[in-house]
């Protein structure tokens, strides 16, 4: 008797964290920092890219531009499509074009929401810093408290960037505290503020304030003397990665800051004009050098 076979069927690629953002040719910025630090941790990767440039704008020649807005739609139905969303724990969300793109990704986002109750959305708003001021198309402020916000559970701006979103004085730890705790609401557990109050900090040191609506936490960490492009990238990355793996909050933005650390004084070595990833060659966790320091707030 002949057996009777059946064609095998095969399965979807399976994503755990979608990072939707900038990507470069040469550089370590957006997507070309977020894939690698998370692939490092053992996370299934997919990249959208927003824009495509040469390089980063701060050297003398620049090629590209924001991707066609009806490709980067496609870009995301077709991850619908092939079904490889099915596991998806996280989206990653960074530098945005334009408005267009906040428009059409909050569109996908919330029916995305509607299929998976567990998924993590958590945002960079990449609007600018107070060297350079606003450095995107500035209608994105307004985009991003109207259309991508309410869709956020974390939040990661620096100073400059909690002050364009909600329009109040951040000079201060305590002031930081009070404006991002205006942004907790609807689904928003938590926000992160990056490079906070420097005013505050001795010359050698930086600090993240991490705000939930029950609590305010200090991390203060050492300042490297190095300044490649892509520490924000790379922050956010490293807290949602070790944050969707289950590790407590205030862990996860710690863990976020001695990756950073690391990659600075790796960089700084090496004399490098672009961000050195060491995690991106070992999955060992970067250990705590004794000069790390949490506090709490309380307001």
């Amino acid at each position: 008797m002949n057996e009777v076979s059946f064609p095998t069927v095969l399965q979807p690629l399976s994503l755990d964290i979608l990072s939707v953002q900038s990507q470069v040719i040469y550089g370590r910025v957006g997507n070309n920092v977020a894939v690698p630090a998370l692939e490092a941790l053992g996370f299934a990767m997919a990249a959208v890219p927003t824009v495509v440039f040469s390089n980063t704008p701060h050297y003398p020649t620049m090629h590209g531009g924001v991707l066609p807005i009806e490709w980067f739609e496609g870009y995301l139905e077709d991850l619908s499509e092939r079904g490889a969303l099915h596991a998806l724990r996280a989206i990653l969300l960074g530098y945005l074009g334009n408005p267009r793109q906040a428009d059409v990704l909050s569109r996908w986002a919330r029916a995305l929401q509607k299929e998976r109750a567990g998924l993590r959305i958590v945002i960079d708003p990449v609007i600018g810093d107070h060297d350079h001021g606003i450095y995107v198309d500035p209608c994105l402020v307004d985009t991003y408290r109207r259309e991508l916000l309410p869709l956020a559970d974390g939040l990661t701006p620096n100073s400059f960037e909690l002050a364009q979103l909600t329009r109040l004085a951040v000079n201060d730890v305590e002031s930081v505290v009070v404006a991002a705790r205006t942004l907790l609401t609807g689904r928003m557990q938590w926000v992160a503020v990056t490079s906070a109050a420097p005013d505050t900090c001795e010359r050698d040191e930086m600090q993240v304030v991490l705000v939930t609506r029950t609590q305010a936490e200090v991390i203060t960490h050492p300042r490297v003397d190095a300044t490649p492009k892509g520490t924000g990238d790379l922050f956010c990355a490293i807290l949602t990665g070790y944050w969707v793996s289950g590790v407590g909050l205030a862990q996860a933005a710690t863990q976020a800051c001695q990756h950073v650390v690391q990659a600075l004084r790796h960089t700084q070595q090496a004399q490098c004009a672009e961000l050195l990833l060491p995690m991106a060659e070992s999955h060992d966790k970067p250990a705590n050098d004794g000069t790390w320091v949490r506090r709490q707030v309380h307001l």
